[in-house]
């Protein structure tokens, strides 16, 4: 006589999802920053940063880039240098209907507390509103956007705010 099959393993509960609004304060770990201010875009498939003074170049046969980052919105100080390697170069057709071809880089983002890696996507967003986008590839692992709320995952001091405002 052959012995019952053991049972299935409960499922395990899938994380709850994460709310946030139109517009978030996002940390980027690989960077040191823990504040950047982001626009939430489900509009967008892919996320993208401001980026300037990009260079690629060869590291051990593979494309990498090196780039710099202004965190805050209104100002140029701060500024942060990045080398992270290259996924991919892609055609991104802009909010103006403009295409462009960018970078594309592997990017943790700690968004209401949660740390995801997304592809991002390295542009000049300096005459955008922000210098940030989170798009839908990276909304898509366990984040719910409420479009009334602003700020859901929480924002920095005061102090921090006014840099961001250029003061």
């Amino acid at each position: 006589m052959s012995s019952p099959e053991p049972p299935e393993p409960p499922e395990q509960p899938a994380q709850p999802h994460v709310v946030v609004g139109w517009r978030e304060w996002v940390a980027l770990p690989q960077a040191g920053l823990p504040w950047v201010k982001a626009k939430i875009d489900t509009g967008a498939r892919s996320s993208s940063i401001h980026t300037f003074d990009l260079e690629s170049f060869d590291r051990d046969g593979e494309e990498w880039v090196r780039f710099s980052i202004h965190p805050w919105q209104r100002s140029d100080e701060d500024h942060v240098e990045l080398a992270l390697p290259v996924l991919d170069r892609r055609e991104v057709r802009s909010s103006n209907g403009q295409a462009e071809e960018r970078y594309a880089v592997a990017l943790d983002v700690t968004l209401a507390g949660r740390t995801v890696t997304t592809e991002m996507t390295l542009s000049n967003r300096d005459e955008m509103g922000f210098r940030m986008l989170i798009g839908r590839a990276a909304l898509e692992r366990g984040f719910l956007v409420d479009a009334s709320r602003s700020y859901a995952g929480g924002r920095p001091r005061r102090s921090v705010r006014r840099k961001n405002w250029g003061k």
